[in-house]
């Protein structure tokens, strides 16, 4: 059995219905997350499910130098703090650097370490430290396994509210493969395992400048890992994914997101029946 996280009344683990870590990759302005947050909140009322916003203030991992990153740290956390505040949910948003936890810990719920920085240990002692709950993207490059001591560098802050999370492996350039045997593997660390079907469908650099991805497969793998059991899933929407400033090819349309958690719903509710 795993471990139970409380994340402002959202319970994330153990028997729990899976929780929704969802929204548009990058923040865009204050009305835009403010519309984003109304429309995810319509789409998971007939279930009842738990969702934590997710926006990113600052994409510093990106293709090329010419893509947008965000709106900063200073403009991003004043929104992510109005969003918490307006519409009573849990927020999380990355973190790249040690010294941007405690301040990002300040206005969100949930701190995600991006995978390319799962190993650096600096960043998730800072991270750990702040007391928020930690949402920590298996690196590409990392076997399941490997997540274990991930988890217990964070743990040795005293901070045990921690997720580890799924994104898929490197599987030759461009692509990347989820192997769902990994999910049982990472959740037998204790600790709640979340899997991002929008990531695991990413082409990374697959445009050149940009990367691509394959958005019809996101419900395809989200349904595979709650069937497998897991205790969240992060998918990324967007009303116009194809104009969106970053990870347009593998974000969900919000028009479309009602009826895919309804599925999801169903398959989850199964899983935890056996």
């Amino acid at each position: 059995m795993t471990k139970t996280l409380d994340i402002q009344g959202i319970k994330i683990g153990g028997s729990a219905p899976f929780a929704l870590i969802t929204g548009p990759c990058q923040l865009e302005s204050l009305d835009h997350a403010r519309m984003m947050a109304e429309r995810i909140a319509e789409a998971c009322a007939p279930t009842g499910t738990g969702f934590i916003f997710k926006a990113s203030y600052d994409k510093a991992n990106r293709s090329s130098i010419s893509t947008k990153r965000g709106l900063g740290m200073d403009e991003g956390l004043s929104i992510l703090s109005k969003i918490r505040e307006e519409f009573g949910c849990p927020v999380l948003t990355d973190v790249h650097l040690p010294d941007h936890c405690a301040p990002a810990a300040e206005a969100v719920d949930v701190l995600q370490i991006p995978a390319f920085l799962c190993r650096q240990t600096d960043l998730l002692l800072a991270a750990g430290e702040t007391g928020a709950a930690i949402n920590v993207k298996k690196g590409q490059f990392l076997a399941p396994w490997d997540m274990g001591n991930v988890a217990e560098k964070i743990a040795s802050t005293g901070n045990a509210r921690i997720m580890l999370c799924d994104r898929g492996t490197s599987f030759g350039y461009n692509t990347l493969v989820s192997d769902f045997r990994g999910l049982p593997t990472m959740a037998a660390t204790g600790y709640p395992v979340v899997f991002d079907a929008t990531h695991s469908v990413q082409q990374p650099g697959g445009h050149g400048t940009t990367s691509g991805g394959q958005r019809e497969f996101a419900p395809v793998l989200a349904r595979a890992a709650v069937a497998v059991g897991v205790s969240a899933l992060f998918i990324e929407t967007h009303e116009d994914p194809d104009n969106a400033p970053s990870d347009g090819p593998n974000m969900i349309p919000i028009d479309q997101m009602q009826a895919l958690i309804g599925t999801l719903t169903r398959y989850d509710a199964i899983s935890k029946e056996a």
